[in-house]
C-alpha cells in the first residue's frame, strides 16, 4: 500500500487496475466488463455532481449495467448508451469515455460542460448518437469527427464554438441524419463536401456567422431526403438558385435573417409537403412567385422586412392551411381580398408597413382564431369593420393609416384577451366606448393623434397590467382622473396635446413606475404636486404650456433619474429645485413663467421669502412675449454693483472653455513632438496565404481569416494590395487601404498598424482581435481577419462604400445634396446602439476611446458602422498619458478626465465623444473652430445659446426643414453626455431609450442594441 501511494496512484482505482490487470493475464472474458466501469468511473471524477445524481456508480461493482442513466446491450452486457441531460454537470468531457467501444448513445444535453470537445469521442468506432446541446464547450470543432462514419445523430448546439467547419468534416458521413450545429460562433464558408450526407433530413446551422455567396445551396438541392432546413441568422449573401423542389419531401425551410438577394426561387410552390417558410429579414426583391399559393400544406409564412413589390396577391385565400402570414415590411401595392376570411385557422396576420389601399376586409370577421393582427403603416381608410372587435384578439395594430369612424364597441371575448390596441395615427372621431373599463389583461393603449371627444374614462385606472397610456393630440377634455394609476404598472404616461383642465391630481404620485409622464399643451391648472417626488423611476417630466402657477416643489430634486424637464410657459414662480437636473435646466425650459427665479431669464423674480433676493430691475425685460430674440444677448460678466449674477452653468462653460485651451496648447505641443518618433513599418515582402491557424500553432506572415473562403491561397507580394492609389485615409493606429480580395472582387478595408507601443506578440496579439472579431452588431465595421509579422500587422475589416460620417459633414461637394435630418438621426441612434453593444454585452466592456465622425462609416443604405472601436486593446501600454497621446487628432471629443491622473477612465470616455458627435451632426460645425483670436467650443456655444433661447440658430441650415420637437431634445440630450461629470452622464444604454423615445415613445417598436 505505500509502495501504492509513492506511486501517486490513487487508491481508489486499486481494485480496478487489479481486476484490469487479472483480465489482460488470465484471458477472462467476464472481467473485461470492468473496462466500462473504470472508464465512467474515470470520466465521473473529472464532473462536479452538486445533486449527486451519480451516487449510483460505484467503482466496487462489477459491471455498470445496474447504474442509473446506463444501459446495456442485452447480447454482450457492455454499456451501450449513457444518458446525462438535465443534471446540472459540470466540468470537462475528459478521458475515460473512449473506454466503452460499445457506446451507441452518448447524450450530455444541458449540463454545464465546459472546454473544449474531445477528439477522442470520435474513436468510438460504433457511436450512432452524439448530442452535446445546450453547454459551454469551447474552440473548434475537431478535425477527428470526419472519422465518425457511423454517426447518424449529432447535435452540438447552443455552445460556445468558434472557427470554420472543417473542410473534411462530411467525407464519411452517408449515415448521418441529423445535424445541428445552431447558436455558436461558427463562421466561414459551409465545406462542400455536405452534399455527400445523402441520407441527411435535418440541417440546422442556424444562429452562427457562416458567410460565403449561396452557390453551396445548389449542392443542399441535391439532399432529396431533407425535410428541414434551417440557415438563419448567418451573414449568407446572393441569390437563391432554383433548384428546391427538387427536395420532395422538404416541410420547413428558414432562411431568415441573411443578406440573400435577387427573385425568390421561382419553383419554391413545387415542395408539396412545406409546412413553415420563413424568408424574412433579407433583401429579396420582385414579386412573390405564383407557385407559391401551390403549397396547401402552410401553416407558417414569413417574408417580412424584404424589399418585395407588385400587386399584394389576391390568391393567398387558397392557401387555406396558413395559420401565420407576415408579409410586413415591403413595398406591396393593392389591396386585401374579401376571400381573406376564408383563412380559418389564421392567428397571426400582419401587413404592416406596406402600401395596401382601400378599406379593412369585413370578412376578417370569420378569422376566429385571430389573435394578433397588425396593418399599421398602409393607407388603409373607411371605418374599423364591427366585427373584429367581437373575435379574442390580443393584440390590434391599425396605426399610421386613414381610417375614420369611432371605436367600435368590445365584446366580452375581447374584454378577457386584449393585450395591445393601437389605433394612433388615423382620424377616428366620436367618444370611448364605454366598455374600455374592461379590457382587464390590456397592458398598451395608443389613441394618440386622432380626433377623440371624450372624458378620459375613469375605468382606466382598473387596468393592472396597463404599462402605456397615450392619448395625445386628440380633443379629451375634462379633469385627469385620481385614480388613473391605481393599477400601479403604469410606465408612460402622454397626455398631450388635449383640452384637459382642473388640477393635476395628488395621487398622481401613485404612479410609482412612470418613467414617462407628459401633460403639456393643456389648460392645466393649480400648483405642481409635491407627490411627484415619490416618482423614483421618472426619466422625463413635461409639463409645458398650461396654466400652472404657484412654487416648483423643492422635493422635486430628490429623483435622481430624472433626465429632461420641460416646465415652460406657465405662471410658476419662485426658486428651481436644488436637483442637478433642475440647475442645469436651459431656458427654453422654463421661459414664459411668471417669476422664475433663474439668472437665465429676464422677467422678475417671485419668492415667498422674508427676505426676498433683490436684483438689478434693469437686468430683466419682458419676456411673456416668447424666447429671447434681442439684438444683443444678456450681459453675463460679474458686476456686484448692478447684482448681475453668473449661471452656474454658465460658470462651468467658462472653466471647461479655459481647461480646454489651455489642453489644446499643451496637446499640439506634445503632437508635434509625438509625430516625430512616429514610424511607420516597412511593407515587408512576405507572403500572406488564407490560413486560419488556431492559436498556439501560429504562423508569421500568414493571413488568418474568420470568416470567408473567397480569398486567393496566397498572396506574395503585399506591396501591390497597399499602394498609395488604394489609400483612403490616415487614423491614430495607421493608414487604411481599400482591396479587392478573392476571384469575386469583393472589397474589404485593410488597416496597416503604425508600430508605436503595438502588441510585437502574435499569441497576444491574436487573442485580442478575435475578442474584437466577435464583437457583431448591425452598427459595428465586422472585423475579418489579421495578417502578422513582427515588422507588418494588418487588420482586414469590411469596406464601408459610403464613406465616413466625416466627409458627409465637412467635405460635401457642392453637387452633392446635403445630409437630410431623417439620415442625420438614424446615424445618431445607430452610433448609440453600437457603442451601447460594445459597453454593455462585453465584460470587461470595450472602450471606443476615440469616438469621432471619421470614425463612424456608412454602408449602402446610410446604416452608421463604428470603425476601430477597441483597439486599444492593442497597445501594450494603456494608460491615460498614452490614450491622450494616442488620440491627438481628436481634439474637442477627449473627456476632460482623460487630463487628469486621479479619475479612472471607462466607458463614459466615449459617452462625453458620442454627446460632442451628436453636436457635429446637427450643427454641422467642428467640435473646436479657431477664429483669428479666440477658439470656440463648440459644446459651450451650444450651451450658451440654450441658455439664451437661441439654440435652433445653431442648427445646420443646409439640411432644409427639420422637426423642431426632435432637434430640440437631441441637443439637450448631447449637452447632457458632454457633463464635465462623468457620473452625470447617463449610459448608453440610456441614451439609446432616450433617443427612441425622442422618435415615437413607442416600447414595443423599440429596437434592441
Amino acid at each position: 500500500m505505500m509502495m501504492m501511494k509513492i506511486m501517486g496512484i490513487p487508491q481508489v482505482f486499486f481494485p480496478l487496475i487489479l481486476m484490469a490487470t487479472l483480465s489482460i493475464c488470465m484471458g477472462d472474458n467476464s472481467l473485461q466488463l470492468n473496462d466500462d466501469v473504470l472508464g465512467l468511473i474515470v470520466f465521473k471524477l473529472g464532473l462536479h455532481d452538486p445533486s449527486s445524481s451519480l451516487s449510483s456508480w460505484n467503482e466496487d461493482d462489477n459491471s455498470a449495467c445496474s447504474w442509473e442513466f446506463i444501459q446495456c446491450n442485452p447480447t454482450n452486457g457492455r454499456v451501450s448508451q449513457l444518458s446525462l441531460d438535465n443534471l446540472s454537470l459540470s466540468g470537462k468531457i475528459g478521458r475515460g469515455l473512449e473506454k466503452l467501444p460499445y457506446l451507441k448513445v452518448l447524450s450530455l444535453s444541458h449540463n454545464n460542460f465546459s472546454g473544449e470537445i474531445s477528439p477522442e469521442l470520435a474513436f468510438i468506432s460504433i457511436l450512432e448518437t452524439l448530442n452535446l446541446s445546450g453547454n459551454s464547450l469551447t474552440g473548434r470543432v475537431p478535425d477527428s469527427f470526419a472519422k465518425m462514419s457511423s454517426i447518424k445523430f449529432l447535435d452540438l448546439s447552443e455552445n460556445s464554438l468558434s472557427g470554420p467547419i472543417p473542410d473534411n468534416m462530411f467525407e464519411n458521413c452517408s449515415s448521418l441524419r441529423f445535424l445541428s450545429l445552431a447558436r455558436n460562433f461558427l463562421e466561414g464558408p459551409i465545406p462542400s463536401t455536405l452534399s455527400r450526407c445523402t441520407t441527411l433530413n435535418h440541417l440546422n446551422l442556424s444562429n452562427n456567422h457562416f458567410a460565403g455567396n449561396p452557390g453551396f445551396v445548389t449542392g443542399l438541392w441535391s439532399l432529396t431526403r431533407l425535410r428541414a432546413l434551417d440557415l438563419s441568422f448567418n451573414a449568407f449573401s446572393g441569390a437563391v438558385p432554383n433548384g428546391i423542389s427538387t427536395i420532395h419531401n422538404l416541410k420547413e425551410l428558414i432562411l431568415q435573417g441573411n443578406q440573400f438577394s435577387g427573385s425568390l426561387p421561382s419553383d419554391i410552390g413545387f415542395c408539396p409537403h412545406l409546412t413553415r417558410l420563413d424568408l424574412s429579414n433579407n433583401l429579396f426583391t420582385g414579386e412573390l412567385p405564383g407557385s407559391i399559393q401551390r403549397l396547401n400544406s402552410l401553416t407558417f409564412f414569413s417574408i417580412s422586412n424584404n424589399r418585395l413589390s407588385g400587386d399584394f396577391p389576391q390568391w393567398i385565400s387558397k392557401m387555406s392551411s396558413l395559420e401565420y402570414v407576415d408579409f410586413s415590411g415591403n413595398s406591396l401595392n393593392g389591396f386585401l381580398p374579401q376571400s381573406i376570411g376564408e383563412l380559418k385557422s389564421l392567428n397571426y396576420l400582419s401587413f404592416s408597413d406596406n402600401r395596401l389601399t382601400e378599406s379593412i376586409p369585413g370578412s376578417l370577421v370569420s378569422c376566429t382564431k385571430l389573435s394578433v393582427i397588425r396593418l399599421s403603416g398602409n393607407n388603409f381608410n373607411g371605418s374599423i369593420p364591427e366585427g373584429l372587435f367581437d373575435i379574442g384578439l390580443e393584440e390590434i395594430d391599425f396605426s399610421w393609416n386613414e381610417l375614420t369612424g369611432s371605436i367600435p364597441s368590445g365584446s366580452a371575448e375581447l374584454f378577457e384577451s386584449l393585450k395591445t390596441l393601437d389605433l394612433s395615427r388615423n382620424r377616428l372621431t366620436g367618444d370611448f366606448p364605454g366598455e374600455m373599463g374592461l379590457f382587464s389583461k390590456l397592458r398598451y393603449l395608443n389613441l394618440s393623434w386622432n380626433s377623440i371627444q371624450s372624458r378620459i374614462p375613469p375605468e382606466l385606472g382598473y387596468f393592472l397590467n396597463l404599462t402605456v397610456l397615450d392619448l395625445r393630440n386628440n380633443a379629451i377634455y375634462g379633469s385627469i382622473p385620481g385614480d388613473i394609476c391605481d393599477s400601479g404598472s403604469l410606465g408612460i404616461l402622454q397626455l398631450d396635446g388635449n383640452l384637459l383642465t382642473g388640477a393635476i391630481p395628488e395621487e398622481i404620485g401613485d404612479c410609482s413606475s412612470l418613467y414617462l409622464l407628459s401633460l403639456s399643451h393643456n389648460n392645466l391648472s393649480g400648483s405642481i404636486p409635491k407627490t411627484i417626488s415619490m416618482m423614483n423611476k421618472l426619466k422625463i417630466l413635461k409639463l409645458d404650456f398650461n396654466q400652472l402657477s404657484g412654487e416648483i416643489p423643492q422635493e422635486l430634486g430628490r429623483l435622481e433619474n430624472l433626465l429632461a424637464v420641460n416646465i415652460s410657459y406657465n405662471r410658476l414662480v419662485g426658486r428651481l429645485p436644488a436637483g442637478v437636473v433642475f440647475q442645469n435646466l436651459d431656458q427654453s425650459a422654463l421661459q414664459g413663467n411668471l417669476g422664475i427665479c433663474s439668472p437665465l431669464l429676464k422677467g422678475p423674480c417671485m419668492m415667498n421669502v422674508p427676505k426676498p433676493l433683490v436684483l438689478d430691475p434693469n437686468a430683466y425685460g419682458n419676456q411673456m412675449g416668447g424666447r429671447y430674440r434681442g439684438n444683443e444677448p444678456p450681459n453675463r460678466s460679474f458686476n456686484l454693483g448692478s447684482h448681475r449674477f453668473l449661471s452656474v452653468s454658465a460658470i462651468v462653460a467658462i472653466s471647461a472653455a479655459v481647461l480646454i485651451v489651455v489642453g489644446v496648447a499643451v496637446i499640439t505641443l506634445l503632437n508635434v513632438s509625438a509625430r516625430r518618433r512616429l514610424a511607420f513599418v516597412s511593407n515587408a515582402l512576405e507572403s500572406m496565404c488564407s490560413s486560419s491557424s488556431p492559436s498556439g500553432n501560429l504562423a508569421p506572415g500568414k493571413l488568418v481569416l474568420f470568416d470567408s473562403k473567397t480569398y486567393p491561397d496566397c498572396i506574395s507580394n503585399p506591396q501591390s494590395l497597399l499602394t498609395k492609389a488604394a489609400e483612403i485615409g490616415e487614423g491614430v493606429f495607421g493608414t487604411v487601404y481599400k482591396v479587392s480580395l478573392g476571384g469575386e472582387g469583393r472589397m474589404v478595408a485593410i488597416k496597416k498598424l503604425v508600430t508605436s507601443n503595438i502588441i510585437q506578440n502574435q499569441e497576444d496579439f491574436d487573442r485580442e482581435v478575435r475578442i474584437l472579431g466577435k464583437a457583431r452588431h448591425p452598427n459595428l465595421i465586422s472585423l475579418k481577419g489579421y495578417y502578422w509579422t513582427p515588422q507588418l500587422q494588418l487588420l482586414v475589416s469590411d469596406y464601408a462604400p459610403n464613406g465616413s460620417l466625416q466627409a458627409k459633414l465637412h467635405q460635401r461637394l457642392p453637387s452633392t445634396p446635403p445630409v437630410s435630418w431623417s439620415s442625420r438621426f438614424k446615424i445618431v441612434l445607430g452610433t448609440a446602439k453600437g457603442l451601447a453593444h460594445l459597453h454593455h454585452s462585453f465584460r470587461p466592456p470595450i472602450i471606443h476611446y476615440n469616438i469621432k465622425p471619421s470614425n463612424i462609416l456608412l454602408d449602402e443604405n446610410f446604416n452608421p458602422k463604428i470603425s476601430d472601436f477597441g483597439l486599444a486593446r492593442l497597445l501594450t501600454k494603456l494608460d491615460k498619458h498614452v490614450i491622450t497621446n494616442r488620440f491627438q487628432t481628436a481634439m474637442g471629443y477627449m473627456a476632460p478626465e482623460l487630463a487628469c491622473q486621479s479619475l479612472r477612465v471607462n466607458e463614459k470616455c466615449d459617452i462625453y465623444g458620442f454627446g460632442v458627435l451628436i453636436l457635429e451632426v446637427v450643427t454641422g460645425k467642428r467640435p473646436v473652430e479657431y477664429g483669428e483670436d479666440n477658439v470656440i467650443i463648440l459644446s459651450d456655444h451650444v450651451r450658451v445659446l440654450l441658455e439664451q433661447g437661441n439654440v435652433l440658430d445653431c442648427v445646420d441650415q443646409s439640411m432644409g426643414e427639420y422637426p423642431e420637437e426632435e432637434v430640440l431634445p437631441v441637443l439637450k440630450l448631447a449637452l447632457v453626455c458632454t457633463s464635465q461629470i462623468p457620473s452625470s452622464r447617463p449610459s448608453m444604454v440610456e441614451v439609446v431609450q432616450i433617443l427612441q423615445v425622442i422618435k415615437t415613445p413607442v416600447p414595443h417598436r423599440m429596437e434592441a442594441f
